[in-house]
C-alpha cells in the first residue's frame, strides 16, 4: 500500500504520467487488496496454546553428570614372552569363558616341556636303580655279608632318588603350565571392548592385549564434590536418568556405595550406583547419564519441557503479552519429567508461556485461550 501511495504522489507531481497510472491501478489495486487480506488472515490464524507457570511440589536436591561402567571389566595381559602368533578376536566380538583369544609363539615353551620330560625319565630311571640297590643291600645285610653302614648308604641314595623324581615332576608341571600361558583365554562371558595389540607384536608379562567386559551388571559412576557430599548422604534417594524410546525416565539403583577416599586433585568422592538388569537394554558402557540426589519436596515454579527454547547458550520462553509474544531469558533448575522443568529466575507468577516456541516466534502470532492447568500438588 505504501508503494501505491508513493506512485500516486509522483503521478500528481507529473500530470503526464497520471493517465498511465490510472490504467495500471485498475489491475494493481485488486491484487494488492488480495495480498493484504491474505496477510491479515494468515496472522489471524496463528494461534499458539499457552499455559501459566505452575507451582508444584517437586523433589529437592541436585543433579550431576555420571558415566555408565560395567561392574566386571578386565584388561587381559600376557603371562609369557614371545611373538603374538594369532589374535582371534576384535573389538565388538562376543566371547565365552575359556574361549581362546590369542596365541603366543610357544616354540621355546615346547622345548622346555621336552627338556623337563627327559629329566623326569632320567629321575625315574635313577629311582629304579636306587630301589634295586637298596633291596639287594638289605638282603645282604640280613645274611651278614654287608654292614649296617652299607644299608644306610643305600637308603640315603633311595631317598635322594625319590626327591630327584619329585623335583623333575614339578619341573615338568611348571613347563606345561608355562606352555599354557602362551594360550590367552577369556576369564568370563562378555564382549571385547578394545584390542591393544596385533598379531606379530611382541608380548611380555603384564603388557595389555585387550579389554573385556561383561554386559551385566552395570553401574553409574558419579563424582560428587566434597562440598556436596553431606547433602548426597542426607538425600533419601538417588536416581539415574535413562532415555527409552525418546522418553526420559528416572530409575532407582539397586545398591549404592562410595569410595572412602577423595580425589586430591578434583576434590570429589566417587559414588557407584548399581543399576537394575533392565537398564542394560538402553544403556551402554561409557554412556553419559544424569544422576539426581533428592531428599524431600518443595514448592517450585515449573513449565512444560516443550515450552523451553534453546539457542546456543540462551535458554528462554515466549511469554504472552497484549501485542503477541515476548521472548524472556530464564534460568532453569532440575528437570522432573512429566512435572516439567524448574524455573529459578526470569518468570513472574502471572506469566503465560507458549507451549510451541517455534510458532510463537512468528510475527503476528497470538495466544490461544489459556489451556487448563493441573492443580498444584
Amino acid at each position: 500500500m505504501r508503494i501505491l501511495l508513493l506512485v500516486f504522489l509522483r503521478c500528481l507531481m507529473n500530470p503526464l504520467a497520471f493517465p498511465g497510472f490510472i490504467r495500471s491501478a485498475r489491475y494493481l489495486l485488486p491484487l494488492m487488496g488480495a495480498l493484504a487480506w491474505s496477510a491479515v488472515m494468515a496472522q489471524a490464524q496463528i494461534q499458539v496454546p499457552v499455559v501459566s507457570a505452575q507451582v508444584k511440589a517437586v523433589g529437592t536436591g541436585f543433579e550431576l553428570d555420571g558415566v555408565v561402567q560395567p561392574v566386571k571389566q578386565s584388561t587381559i595381559s600376557a603371562q609369557a614372552s614371545g611373538r603374538i602368533a594369532t589374535l582371534s578376536v576384535k573389538a565388538g566380538d562376543k566371547v565365552r569363558a575359556g574361549q581362546r583369544l590369542a596365541t603366543i609363539d610357544d616354540r621355546e615353551a615346547q622345548t622346555g616341556v621336552q627338556r623337563s620330560q627327559a629329566q623326569v625319565a632320567q629321575a625315574q630311571a635313577d629311582l629304579r636303580n636306587a630301589q634295586a640297590n637298596f633291596n639287594r643291600t638289605r638282603d645282604l645285610q640280613g645274611k651278614g655279608f654287608v654292614s649296617a653302614a652299607a644299608l644306610d648308604t643305600a637308603d640315603t641314595q633311595l631317598k635322594g632318588a625319590l626327591a630327584a623324581r619329585d623335583q623333575a615332576s614339578a619341573g615338568a608341571a611348571q613347563a606345561a603350565l608355562a606352555q599354557g600361558f602362551t594360550r590367552v583365554t577369556a576369564p568370563f562371558d562378555g564382549w571385547v571392548l578394545l584390542t591393544q595389540a596385533e598379531a606379530g607384536d611382541l608380548a611380555s608379562p603384564g603388557k595389555p592385549l585387550l579389554t573385556l567386559y561383561a554386559p551385566l551388571p552395570l553401574r553409574a559412576v558419579v563424582q560428587v564434590p566434597v562440598s556436596r557430599s553431606a547433602l548426597a548422604r542426607a538425600a533419601g534417594m538417588a536416581e539415574v536418568l535413562v532415555q527409552n524410546g525418546g522418553k526420559d525416565a528416572w530409575i532407582r539403583p539397586i545398591a549404592t556405595s562410595t569410595v572412602p577416599t577423595a580425589d586430591p586433585v578434583s576434590q570429589t568422592i566417587e559414588w557407584r550406583l548399581e543399576l537394575p538388569a533392565e537398564s542394560a537394554k538402553v544403556l551402554l558402557p561409557g554412556q553419559q547419564v544424569r544422576v539426581r540426589f533428592t531428599g524431600g519436596q518443595a514448592q517450585r515454579s515449573t513449565v512444560p519441557v516443550s515450552a523451553i527454547l534453546r539457542r546456543g547458550e540462551l535458554t528462554a520462553v515466549y511469554v504472552a503479552s497484549a501485542k503477541g509474544f515476548v521472548l524472556k531469558a530464564v534460568r532453569l533448575g532440575a528437570a522432573h519429567g512429566a512435572d516439567g522443568v524448574e524455573v529459578l529466575a526470569g518468570l513472574a507468577a502471572d506469566d503465560r508461556v507458549a507451549l510451541d516456541p517455534i510458532k510463537a516466534g512468528i510475527q503476528g502470532a497470538q495466544a490461544a485461550p489459556l489451556a487448563p492447568s493441573a492443580p498444584a500438588k
